[in-house]
C-alpha cells in the first residue's frame, strides 16, 4: 500500500489514519459514560426507581413529582464512575507491558462489557446501578491509560499531536452523542427511557474490541520484547510503505528502507540507555535521576489540574445546572454546551499540530479563568432563576469557557501523557497521571452536589483560580515537545541547559535550534521524496508502471 500523503516530504500511510480512529474509540466510551448520566439522572422512570419516593402501591403510581436524589445518592451514582476508572487505569499499565498494546484493549473492552450489563440490568436497587458503573470505569480507566499511550509509540512524529488529540476529539463526540440519544429516549415509556442509552454503549467497545486487531502494534513495545522484525512491518504499516503488493510498492518500501532504519536504531538506542537507568518498576517512577520523578510530578499536575478546570462540573451536573439557572429545557442546553465543546475541538486539533503544547495550555487557562470569574460573579450578585437575562449571560460564559477547553485543556493534557515520559517506565507513569485525572474525577463528582448546596455559583471563582494555576505551572514547568520524536523529548528532559520556558527553541546536538532541525530534515524528506519521484517518473516513460503514491 502506498502512502496516503507526505508531510514534509516523509511518508504517512493510511494506517497511521485509521488507528487514530479506531484506538479513538474508547475516548467515544469514556465521553459517552460521562455525558450519558447527566440526563439519566433526570429522566422520569429512573427517579422513580432509584431515588427516594413517597410510598405508592406499586411503581408506576409512584408520583415522580416526589422523588428526588439526596446529596449522598446522587453523588455516588455518578462518582462511582471514577473510582472504577482510578483502579483501571492503574491496573491498565502491567496489563498493557504483558500483553501489549493491543490485546489489552480487547480486554479492558470486555471488562466494560461486563459492567454495562449489571447497569442494564438494575431494577430497583441504585447500589447495584452504583456497583455497575464501578465496573464500567475499570474498563474505561484502563483504556485511558491505554490508548494515548499507543497513539504516541506508534503513530509518526509529523502526526502525532492531531493523533494524540484524537482522543479527546472522540471524548467529546461521545458526550454529545450521549445528550442526544438521551433526548430521543425520555420519549419513551418505563425503563427504556435509561435502558436504550445503556445498551447503546455495548456498540462501542464491539468497534474497537474487533477492529483494533487489524491495526499494527506499538513499534516501541515491540522493539523492547526484542521483536525487530515486527517492530519494523509496525513502522512500514504506519508509513504506508510496507510492501508485499505491486512492483512499484515494493521499490517503495526499498526507497524508503533507510528512514525504518534510523527510527527502529533511535528506539534502540534509547531502550539500551534507559535499560541502565532502573528496570521500569513503580518505584523507578519516583526516581529523580533523569528527571523521571520531575515528569511523573508534572503528568501527574497536568492531568489533576485539567480536572480543576471545572469542565466535568458542567458535563456530570449540566442539566441540574440549567434547571437551577431558570432554562425550561435544560436537556436541549446540554445539547448546545455538548455541541460547543464537539465542534470546539476541531480547533484543538488544528492547535496541536500547530501552535505546539505550552503556550496553549498557558492562553487557555487564562481563558477559561476570566469566563468562570464572568459566570461565578453573575450567579453571585443576581439570583439567575428569577433574571432571566443573567441566566442566559452564564449559559454563554459557560459555552466560552468549554471552547478554551476543548482547544487547549481537553486534548493537550492527553497529548502530553503521551509522549514525556520514558520508554522503560512510560506505560506506568501514564497510569499514575491517568490515575490524578480520575481520582479529582471522582473528587469533584462526588462533593459538587455538596459544594453547590454551600456556595451555589461561587464554585465558579474555585474553577477560576485552578485555571490561573494551570498557566503558571505550564508555564515554569512543562516542556515544549512538538515536532520532537519520543526519544528526542527524552533528550530533552535531560540536557541540563534546557529549562521550559525556552525549550520551544532545543534541538538535538547535531543542530542549531528547533528551526534549524526542522529546516534541515524537510529538506534531507523532500529530497529523498522528490528523488522517488524522479525515479518513479524515468522508469515509466521506459514502460514500468507505477501506482501513485501521494
Amino acid at each position: 500500500m502506498a502512502p496516503l500523503t507526505y508531510i514534509n516530504g516523509t511518508p504517512i500511510g493510511i494506517t497511521a489514519v485509521l488507528l487514530a480512529l479506531i484506538s479513538s474509540m474508547g475516548g467515544f466510551m469514556f465521553g459517552y459514560d460521562t455525558g450519558q448520566i447527566s440526563d439519566i439522572l433526570v429522566m422520569d422512570d429512573f427517579r422513580r426507581r432509584f431515588a427516594e419516593c413517597d410510598p405508592a402501591p406499586s411503581l408506576e403510581l409512584i408520583d415522580v413529582s416526589t422523588c428526588e436524589f439526596s446529596t449522598v445518592r446522587s453523588g455516588c451514582i455518578v462518582a462511582f464512575l471514577s473510582i472504577g476508572t482510578l483502579i483501571g487505569c492503574l491496573c491498565g499499565a502491567p496489563v498493557a507491558e504483558i500483553l501489549g498494546r493491543r490485546y489489552a484493549m480487547v480486554v479492558e473492552c470486555l471488562v466494560f462489557f461486563v459492567g454495562e450489563i449489571i447497569q442494564i440490568t438494575s431494577s430497583t436497587h441504585w447500589v447495584q446501578y452504583a456497583i455497575g458503573r464501578i465496573v464500567t470505569g475499570l474498563g474505561i480507566g484502563a483504556l485511558s491509560t491505554a490508548v494515548p499511550m499507543y497513539q504516541a509509540e506508534t503513530s509518526p512524529s509529523q502526526i502525532r499531536g492531531i493523533v494524540n488529540a484524537m482522543y479527546q476529539f472522540f471524548v467529546t463526540f461521545g458526550i454529545l452523542m450521549a445528550y442526544c440519544i438521551s433526548l430521543g429516549a425520555r420519549e419513551l415509556d418505563n425503563s427504556g427511557q435509561w435502558r436504550l442509552v445503556i445498551g447503546l454503549g455495548f456498540t462501542w467497545p464491539t468497534i474497537l474490541a474487533i477492529f483494533i486487531q487489524t491495526m499494527p502494534e506499538s513499534p516501541r513495545w515491540l522493539a523492547s520484547k526484542g521483536r525487530d522484525e515486527e517492530a519494523r512491518r509496525s513502522i512500514a504499516r504506519v508509513r504506508g510503505i510496507s510492501g508485499k503488493g505491486s512492483k512499484a510498492e515494493d521499490d517503495l518500501k526499498t526507497r524508503w528502507d533507510g528512514l525504518i532504519d534510523r527510527e527502529l536504531a533511535e528506539m534502540h538506542s534509547t531502550i539500551k540507555l534507559e535499560s541502565q537507568s532502573g528496570n521500569g518498576s513503580w518505584a523507578d517512577c519516583f526516581n529523580p535521576k533523569d528527571k523521571v520523578l520531575y515528569r511523573t510530578l508534572l503528568g501527574m499536575a497536568i492531568q489533576t489540574l485539567q480536572q480543576l478546570t471545572g469542565a466535568n462540573y458542567f458535563f456530570y451536573y449540566g442539566a441540574t445546572i440549567f434547571s437551577s439557572v431558570g432554562i425550561d429545557d435544560s436537556f436541549i442546553t446540554q445539547i448546545v454546551l455538548g455541541a460547543v465543546n464537539f465542534f470546539c475541538t476541531f480547533f484543538g486539533l488544528y492547535i496541536m499540530q500547530k501552535c505546539g503544547r505550552r503556550w496553549p495550555l498557558i492562553l487557555g487557562g487564562l481563558w477559561q479563568s476570566a469566563w468562570l470569574f464572568v459566570y461565578g460573579a453573575l450567579g453571585t450578585a443576581r439570583d439567575p432563576t428569577t433574571d432571566k437575562v443573567s441566566g442566559k449571560i452564564m449559559i454563554f460564559a459557560s459555552c466560552m469557557f468549554i471552547l478554551g477547553f476543548a482547544s487547549t485543556w481537553a486534548p493537550g493534557a492527553w497529548v502530553i501523557v503521551g509522549e514525556t515520559f520514558p520508554m522503560r517506565t512510560r506505560a506506568k507513569q501514564a497510569a499514575l497521571a491517568t490515575a490524578s485525572n480520575w481520582l479529582w474525577n471522582f473528587l469533584l463528582a462526588f462533593f459538587t452536589p455538596f459544594i453547590t448546596k454551600a456556595i451555589h455559583f461561587r464554585y465558579g471563582f474555585v474553577f477560576a483560580a485552578c485555571n490561573l494555576v494551570g498557566s503558571v505551572v505550564c508555564y515554569f514547568f512543562l516542556y515544549e515537545s512538538a515536532g520532537l520524536t519520543l526519544e528526542a523529548v527524552e533528550m530533552m528532559y535531560n540536557d541540563p541547559n534546557c529549562h521550559a520556558w525556552s525549550s520551544a527553541t532545543w534541538a538535538p546536538p547535531e543542530y542549531k535550534d528547533r528551526a534549524d532541525m526542522t529546516m534541515k530534515l524537510n529538506t534531507e524528506n523532500r529530497k529523498e521524496h522528490f528523488e522517488h519521484q524522479s525515479d518513479s517518473g524515468s522508469e515509466k516513460d521506459s514502460g514500468i508502471h507505477h501506482e501513485p503514491h501521494a
